[in-house]
């Protein structure tokens, strides 16, 4: 039994109803909902607290790349109401605080079990029950599975040879420590110039000695233009929060997000110009939804791409500084766009290095730093910006075994996640993937998807309760069906030609497959509601145990 069990089933049967791996803003969600429905349900969080990808993301300088007003719940009109936002893009520190007055203003807590690591989840096929093993040994069953595990939780440092011999601190931008970490002095090093590298390399800059960057593949990024949200455009927000939650669910990206046109190679050259540059200065990552066949037009995409290469050139004084900080092996938004304050000034910087590892290739890390093919560059500590196994990881790290004792992990080894609408897996009784591959999820305002996915799990469940029913699978044609158009949908764009944690192509031997679904929010919204208006199409549900 858990260490909560003010929710635990009095009758006999399995401890809960439904059981949740994860409390951050997914998980929290689904508890709630679940709670409020009548469903005895129960949380295993690996952390101390809540919070998901903020409890763990405590770099300099992280902070959400959504807009703070979307980048919020929508279920509670009075939470609406009750919380305010400081800034237009939140730092993680008030993102946290944010998911922490949610979990104390619903009473959440108390059902959930934290410190406690899921090592694996097994169903048995006779009873039609899921044992949940955690990391202290514990055991706990319910008739149904949720993972909100999140897609960007199972953080990953390339196997470089030496790493053990390093003699300074080591760090990774996922795995951050939670007290204070003090680099003035030393000389620090950051490998990786993703969304996490672009976003600590400024303000390690400030405070380390002398910094030096390892970048692999030079990423598009646009500046923030953060600013204090007023009191006034807060009490504006809060008078049409309806509206405008209902606005932004029926858009692809789950944010209200200006198109200025079709197609920028259809425009004339100076009013795309003055378009892109409006974008560049009001900032972020709506700048690259100016034109609607941005990610469908290779012309299109050129343009909004050496807009911004000619904006790196601007700003960065050394020009060849400048032309390694400029993407040019893939499209722009193929890989997720960046938002930033101040990185390509901190390339002016007297203290600051750049490295360029595609051209000279790290070859270990040193007791004194990291080597290169063009020599040693001595360090003091060592900042792993260098990303994650996203979507499946965090799925394949537990010992999940479905039906027959398959494990998910040997099931998605070859060709990659195949989901059902990304809730669910054939061959997976009673379990629904929060966010999962095949889902809009990293595409779109990952809360929007997160709501999205709660509600319809609920419903589903709701359906099974309302008609004496205790199984529900996702059916092997339908999940085929499924990936052939999250297939079809990629192949569309210019999404695959960029080799993106998007496809796994950061992870050795992982299935190169893109794994979000393209389609838009919208869209993606309109067939989980028509699956279930159609008494769930695409699942076989059943009363009996056994079946």
């Amino acid at each position: 039994m858990t260490n909560s069990d003010t929710s635990a089933r009095t009758q006999p049967g399995p401890d809960y109803d439904v059981l949740v791996i994860g409390a951050g803003f997914a998980g929290l969600h689904m508890l709630h909902e679940l709670r409020a429905n009548g469903y005895a349900v129960h949380v295993f969080e690996t952390g101390s607290g809540v919070g998901g990808t903020w409890y763990w993301n405590r770099y300099p300088g992280a902070r959400c790349d959504v807009e703070s007003i979307n980048y919020s719940y929508s279920f509670s009109p009075e939470l609406e109401q009750e919380w305010d936002w400081s800034e237009r893009f939140a730092t993680q520190p008030e993102i946290l605080r944010y998911a922490e007055y949610v979990a104390d203003r619903f009473d959440l807590r108390r059902d959930i079990s934290f410190n406690t690591p899921v090592e694996s989840a097994v169903f048995d096929d006779e009873a039609g029950i899921w044992t949940l093993t955690t990391g202290a040994g514990g055991r706990s069953t319910a008739r149904f599975l949720v993972t909100a595990v999140g897609c960007l939780s199972a953080s990953r440092i390339p196997d470089f040879p030496g790493l053990d011999s390093f003699t300074g601190a080591v760090y990774h931008t996922g795995r951050w420590p939670h007290g204070p970490v003090d680099f003035s002095g030393k000389r620090v090093g950051v490998v990786g110039t993703g969304s996490s590298g672009i976003q600590a390399i400024p303000p390690l800059a400030e405070e380390a000695e002398r910094l030096t960057v390892f970048q692999r593949t030079p990423n598009f990024t646009v500046p923030a233009r953060n600013r204090p949200l007023g009191e006034e455009e807060r009490r504006e927000v809060k008078r049409n929060y309806r509206q405008l939650r209902e606005q932004a669910r029926n858009t692809p990206s789950g944010q209200l997000i200006e198109v200025a046109g079709k197609s920028a190679v259809a425009a004339p050259p100076e009013e795309v110009t003055a378009e892109l540059e409006r974008r560049w200065r009001a900032g972020g990552n709506f700048f690259v939804a100016a034109y609607a066949d941005v990610l469908t037009d290779e012309r299109s995409n050129r343009l909004v791409a050496e807009f911004v290469r000619e904006k790196i050139r601007e700003t960065v004084s050394d020009p060849v500084t400048a032309g390694k900080l400029s993407p040019t092996n893939h499209p722009i938004a193929a890989k997720r766009i960046c938002v930033d304050t101040g990185y390509y000034e901190t390339f002016n910087r007297p203290d600051v290095d750049l490295v360029d590892v595609r051209e000279n290739p790290i070859t270990e890390i040193t007791p004194r730093g990291i080597r290169t093919t063009a020599g040693e560059h001595a360090l003091d500590a060592i900042v792993f910006a260098t990303g994650y196994d996203a979507m499946t990881g965090p799925l394949t790290r537990i010992d999940i075994r479905g039906s027959g004792g398959v494990p998910l992990a040997e099931r998605w080894a070859a060709e990659g996640p195949r989901t059902y609408l990304g809730l669910a897996v054939a061959g997976f009784p009673n379990l629904f993937t929060i966010t999962g591959p095949g889902s809009p999820s990293v595409l779109a305002n990952v809360i929007m998807s997160i709501e999205q996915h709660v509600e319809w799990i609920t419903g589903h469940l709701g359906h099974l309760r309302a008609n004496g029913l205790t199984r529900s699978v996702a059916r092997a044609d339908a999940q085929d069906a499924w990936v052939e158009h999250v297939n079809k949908a990629a192949d569309a764009t210019l999404y695959p030609e960029a080799n993106s944690w998007y496809l796994g192509a950061n992870i050795p031997g992982k299935p190169r497959v893109f794994m979000p679904y393209v389609g838009g929010l919208d869209v993606y919204r309109k067939k989980c509601d028509e699956v279930a208006a159609g008494g769930y199409t695409g699942f076989a549900l059943s009363g009996d145990d056994a079946s």
